[in-house]
């Protein structure tokens, strides 16, 4: 393993670490939406560092192009939400658990740091659309397909939900229902 791959690699593990977190501990649903931008950018540095670049363009096109867009564009719609003030004593405690965080990684980094572990060799095609594809279609089939299906219900689900009602639904919750006096 080179001193220059191993620093990239570690560069873009501690930004996904430190990213996700972020999207996790914001406050404001707009700022989380950043930070989950930046966590898939940075998990696509990782597939790049791992010889998966097939991976790493669809991470970026599917995940950081369509799927957040959608999130920003249903969080623009609903409200972005506010920040409320907090006082000291709401902000030690988070501030006490991201110190001791970060000096637990620190200290993991800097014993890592000192190993220097083999690195295998990838076979033939890692990465490439193929061996996707031969995984998908070939070895996880089932759980593709069960997937697919249960998408599929959730997108029908959402648009049930989501579903204004028609001038004649509307007229007909309005009418007096027949037998009533």
């Amino acid at each position: 393993m080179s001193a220059s791959f191993s620093l990239l690699f570690s560069f873009a593990a501690v930004l996904a670490l430190a990213s996700g977190l972020g999207t996790i501990a914001a406050r404001r649903p707009l700022r989380a939406a950043m930070f989950l931008l930046v966590h898939l950018g940075s998990l696509a540095l990782l597939y790049l560092t791992l010889s998966a670049q097939f991976l790493a363009a669809i991470q970026v096109l599917v995940y950081a192009g369509a799927i957040l867009v959608l999130f920003v564009f249903v969080i623009m719609m609903i409200g972005p939400g506010y920040d409320r003030p907090t006082s000291f004593r709401a902000l030690f405690p988070k501030t006490l658990s991201t110190v001791l965080i970060l000096s637990l990684a620190l200290s993991m980094a800097a014993i890592l740091g000192r190993v220097d572990l083999p690195m295998s060799e990838l076979p033939e095609g890692f990465g490439g659309v193929k061996a996707i594809g031969l995984a998908l279609y070939r070895v996880a089939t089932v759980p593709f397909e069960l997937i697919a299906m249960v998408l599929t219900v959730a997108v029908l689900g959402v648009l049930g939900i989501a579903r204004k009602k028609t001038a004649i639904e509307l007229s007909r919750e309005a009418a007096p229902q027949g037998g009533e006096e």
